[in-house]
């Protein structure tokens, strides 16, 4: 199928919830507008950072709903569908077509798991096939589901199987694996880089888009990274890449996608609270974070 190449800075949005846990889709259209204010493409919603494996699939639609009422025109939005059921994710692929998604991402089923590239293009066959409209990424995340076949094997078995393949999320440390996928068939799908603390290293190895967590709160940082890369001002595009890498080690000590949120209040958007078995930050964690990232002149709202 023919489908508009999907470029730039795609952002992984954290899902509101109230203090109470329940789902809190009127801040929505407040996250998508900072989006839009911050210059990025579009939005991976119901993924790991959104949490999406921890809401139910009446939750998972309302979301959707949320940010493609939100977005209007205005941003691509990407709906993650991967559940351990295949059913479940048949239904959220179905429902984020009619709902006017731009796109559909699924995860490798992450409990029983493919023992094959066979098998697993012949689950996202399935799930694609429940949205024909709508370009179809494997979200290829090994460190989470275990599931970690080459990607390039992946593509040499779905291009014919999945007719709506449009490409991967790519999120490994593997570049050999990543090169080797961006180079396949000419060039044929998108090689969507999901590293935000390697950007450059996609870039290098011609990465066009990019979906991530922290482009929800330090963009500008990396436009300026890419904009330096495509001048072919290494040292500046390495010194962004540098910052966004120290930014995202402090995140990572203080609890990972916990903190993420934790970040997100600190430049003005709190999200509330994480889900079980995630907990949030303490008092004195949310400080010590404020602290590092001080030293790190990042952007905090008073």
């Amino acid at each position: 199928m023919k489908y508009q190449r999907l470029t730039g800075l795609v952002a992984a949005p954290f899902t509101p919830f109230h203090q109470d846990g329940s789902l809190d889709v009127g801040r929505v259209a407040e996250q998508a507008e900072r989006l839009i204010a911050d210059g990025v493409a579009g939005a991976f919603v119901c993924g790991t950072t959104g949490e999406g494996p921890s809401m139910n699939v009446e939750e998972r639609i309302r979301l959707t709903e949320g940010w493609i009422a939100a977005a209007g025109a205005r941003l691509r939005i990407i709906v993650h569908v991967g559940h351990s059921c295949l059913a479940d994710c048949q239904t959220l692929a179905a429902h984020a077509q009619r709902a006017g998604a731009t796109g559909i991402g699924c995860l490798a089923p992450y409990f029983f798991k493919p023992r094959s590239v066979g098998d697993l293009v012949g689950f996202c066959a399935k799930v694609a096939s429940a949205a024909p409209d709508l370009p179809f990424y494997y979200y290829h995340l090994p460190s989470v589901t275990g599931v970690n076949f080459p990607m390039v094997e992946f593509l040499a078995a779905a291009a014919e199987r999945i007719p709506n393949l449009a490409g991967i999320k790519f999120t490994s440390e593997d570049l050999m694996d990543y090169s080797a996928c961006g180079r396949f068939d000419g060039g044929r799908f998108d090689i969507l880089f999901g590293r935000d603390e390697i950007l450059l290293a996609g870039l290098a190895l011609g990465a066009k888009g990019a979906i991530g967590s922290t482009y929800n709160y330090m963009a500008p940082i990396y436009h300026a990274l890419i904009g330096a890369f495509e001048r072919g001002d290494i040292a500046a595009a390495r010194a962004a890449q540098a910052r966004a890498a120290d930014i995202i080690a402090v995140m990572l000590r203080h609890g990972g996608l916990a903190a993420g949120k934790a970040i997100m209040a600190l430049v003005g958007f709190d999200c509330g609270p994480v889900r079980p078995p995630l907990h949030d930050l303490g008092p004195e964690q949310r400080e010590s974070l404020r602290r590092e990232l001080e030293t790190l002149a990042f952007p905090i709202q008073s």
